[in-house]
């Protein structure tokens, strides 16, 4: 056996042992607008779907199928009423909901940590 053969499995072994574990995350909570919506109800007692696409910048469409699977989910819920005669859509974030988002940032959290070694 060369020594470059005797060295490669230690080398590998060595990066193995280093290398961050990849946390097993929500991939509903992982794209990038679904994690807006959440972020947003969390720190908000509700917001209307104006509001929610004021603030995460898109349009009603991609804004309507995204609530439509958090709700789906279970992580939000959906209040329909009118104000005079026009149609008002509230969004709550549920307590299962909230409870996604925080295993989602702790499993974040410990991911980044093990990356920087902290």
């Amino acid at each position: 056996m060369t020594s470059a053969a005797k060295v490669a499995p230690l080398a590998s072994a060595a990066m193995a042992a280093r290398r961050p574990r990849v946390p097993s995350l929500d991939r509903l909570i992982h794209e990038r607008l679904r994690l807006g919506m959440l972020s947003a109800l969390a720190v908000n007692d509700s917001l209307t779907f104006t509001e929610l696409r004021e603030v995460l910048e898109v349009t009603d469409g991609n804004l309507s199928d995204h609530a439509r699977k958090l709700e789906n989910a279970g992580y939000v819920r959906v209040e329909k009423s009118f104000a005079g005669r026009k149609p008002r859509t509230a969004y709550r974030l549920t307590a299962r909901g909230r409870q996604a988002l925080r295993a989602y940032i702790e499993s974040m959290q410990d991911f980044l940590q093990s990356m920087t070694g902290a």
